[in-house]
């Protein structure tokens, strides 16, 4: 069987992708390789997704993956390890088969970096989280920690700083990076402390996020707080494609709002893209636009 097209990454972008592609009638295939929904699945609560004052990234991501199979999408829980291309169709090669497509959307996300420590995994959405916009009012009132200090990290804390009682920003180099501004406008805040050199070596707590232990300087430090922000940067996973698809210096996919890439036929969408705001309502955008990308080409070689 020959698909329209197969989607890699059934995060919001990949879901909202095959759901447009589906309701014009056309034949998907979506693969993913670990859970549907993507990052979203790390919050416990979300509440600024359009019409849904609340719910679990888990809710929000049954609802797509329900109403994407209802609609006729294959759905195949694999690994891609390549794309290929031929003379008129794609090869999609996975762990387990080969597929083949006139056309590819590649959805594959980013992940957070992470910082490498014992207990780490068990923590993410139990006490360690990635975004502030998402997870920060849950935490009013009480005590944080922001590990970081590049701009996202900043941008993090600063809106930390409004909702938060104390916010402790550790940073691993003697200075912040990224934009002046941004720095003036962290350090004229009363409630945060920004400590330098330091490196964070363990978490504390039994199973329950308590703090961290730095090594600040060369001293062992504690640093207690009832949450911790990871802010150390993204990594887009493209780089099984990267002959098909130009990357910029971080890796992201060169591609503009159309979400067409280099190689005809093969388009991107969601936080794999290079974009300035990566949140659900974005990546669910560059589904659609993807997906409209799809149904011109196919039309235009008059599949």
């Amino acid at each position: 069987m020959i698909y329209d097209s197969v989607i890699v990454g059934a995060g919001p972008a990949g879901l909202c992708a095959a759901l447009y592609l589906a309701r014009a009638e056309k034949r998907v295939l979506l693969i993913e390789k670990a859970a549907f929904g993507g990052q979203i699945t790390f919050s416990p609560k979300i509440e600024n997704y359009p019409g849904i004052p609340a719910a679990s990234g888990n809710e929000i991501a049954d609802i797509l993956l329900s109403q994407v199979m209802e609609l006729g999408v294959e759905i195949e829980v694999d690994e891609v390890v390549s794309v290929e291309e031929g003379e008129d169709k794609k090869r999609v090669v996975t762990a387990g088969g080969v597929f083949e497509a006139y056309s590819v959307i590649l959805a594959t996300g980013a992940h957070h970096r992470l910082l490498g420590l014992e207990g780490e995994d068990a923590l993410i959405g139990e006490g360690i989280s990635f975004c502030a916009v998402c997870d920060g009012a849950f935490y009013k009132g009480k005590d944080v920690i922001v590990i970081g200090g590049g701009n996202s990290a900043k941008q993090e804390a600063i809106l930390l700083a409004k909702l938060c009682k104390k916010v402790t920003v550790l940073q691993n180099l003697p200075y912040l990076t990224g934009e002046k501004k941004l720095s003036d406008e962290l350090l004229a805040l009363d409630n945060v402390e920004v400590v330098y050199s330091a490196t964070v070596t363990a978490y504390l707590g039994d199973g329950e996020f308590r703090g961290v232990k730095a090594s600040v300087a060369g001293e062992e430090r504690a640093f207690y707080g009832d949450a911790c922000f990871l802010a150390i940067g993204l990594a887009p996973n493209l780089q099984t494609f990267d002959r098909l698809v130009a990357l910029d210096p971080w890796g992201y996919a060169e591609a503009d709002e159309t979400c067409e890439t280099k190689t005809a036929g093969i388009f991107v969408a969601g936080d794999c893209r290079r974009k300035r705001i990566r949140q659900i309502s974005t990546a669910t955008a560059d589904g659609v636009n993807a997906a409209m990308g799809v149904i011109s080409y196919l039309d235009s070689i008059g599949v």
